[in-house]
């Protein structure tokens, strides 16, 4: 079994918690219980000892962690349909179904999108791991839309510097909760893992900085259409900024984009939420356009996107209720 040694020196501003909690935020990927077990057999020292997980962490302790990786299971091809938006020898841009998860992780063994690129390409970049071969950015499960995969480790080095540099554009659709005022504007704050739910991120007053750009595109009933473009790429990350504005991304579960909102609507606009999140079970939110310089050629090149049947379909009906809206001049919203 490989193991990934970790050390991280404690900073003056984080001190002064739990050992478990400290760790629980430095390293996002592990569970506070997982933490807790970790120092329970030994794993975790601070200053070379061994301590107990409510040890309170002092300033420039060092803090070290032996973190066991089990071998990644094989991967296995399978034969499921892709939506390929361009492919040459180096890379290929696939526009994701929603549901599809992007690669292999606990509870999705199949059915994934690097299942179906190894069932498709002979050869993927392996800069990543075993487990996401070709994967250099990734989007959410019930997020559709534009993904960049690499075919070999020069072409996945070169896209991954961009990602870092921030010179790829990427342009996301959304409707959201509430009918915006304002026009542009930006969203800027810290996100970091929640302490509650490792599954899900926050805005905290510490954390990585993350920037959206948001432009509205239409006003309805109940709802806006956003074009977003992301400054930073944090997990959750539109999803979260969204809510924290509150207009969560309509239709999403895990922050308040469904049944909650429907609190304080009179009759009329309560039947009109429930049939629009009959139409809409997932977040609506599709990753539209994505641009980059081709690493091989040096050419910039940029790649759109049609929005997916379902929120094409729930953009109909919010159309009809805004004309039906307008025709009943009485029945404000």
């Amino acid at each position: 079994m490989e193991t990934e040694r970790i050390e991280i020196a404690v900073p003056a501003h984080k001190s002064k918690v739990r050992l478990d909690v400290f760790l629980a935020k430095e390293i996002a990927r592990i569970t506070r219980s997982q933490i807790q077990k970790l120092i329970k057999e030994g794993d975790v020292t601070v200053d070379g000892n061994a301590v107990k997980a409510h040890h309170i962490v002092q300033s420039s302790e060092i803090i070290t962690v032996n973190l066991r990786k089990p071998s990644p299971p094989l991967i296995e091809p399978e034969q499921i349909p892709l939506e390929i938006v361009y492919e040459d020898a180096a890379l290929l841009v696939v526009n994701k179904k929603a549901g599809m998860v992007v690669h292999p992780a606990y509870g999705h063994h199949r059915g994934t999108l690097v299942n179906a690129l190894l069932a498709h390409c002979d050869r993927l970049s392996d800069l990543n791991s075993r487990a996401r071969p070709g994967i250099v950015h990734r989007i959410d499960k019930d997020t559709s839309g534009l993904l960049v995969v690499a075919k070999d480790n020069v072409t996945h080095q070169g896209l991954a510097a961009q990602f870092m540099e921030k010179t790829v554009s990427r342009t996301y659709s959304a409707v959201v909760w509430g009918v915006l005022k304002e026009k542009t504007g930006t969203v800027e704050t810290l996100l970091e893992r929640s302490i509650k739910d490792r599954r899900k991120i926050r805005v905290s007053a510490q954390g990585k900085r993350a920037v959206t750009h948001f432009k509205v595109i239409d006003r309805f009933p109940l709802t806006s259409l956003l074009s977003l473009k992301l400054e930073t790429g944090r997990t959750h990350q539109i999803r979260v900024h969204l809510a924290h504005l509150d207009h969560p991304v309509f239709g999403d579960q895990a922050y308040g984009g469904r049944g909650r909102r429907l609190g304080g609507l009179n009759q009329n606009d309560t039947a009109l939420g429930v049939e629009l999140l009959r139409l809409m079970p997932r977040q609506a939110l599709h990753a539209k356009t994505l641009g980059f310089v081709h690493p091989k050629t040096g050419e910039r090149i940029m790649f759109d996107s049609e929005l997916p049947d379902d929120m094409a379909r729930l953009l109909r009906h919010l159309s009809e209720a805004r004309i039906r809206a307008s025709a009943e001049p009485s029945n404000s919203r």
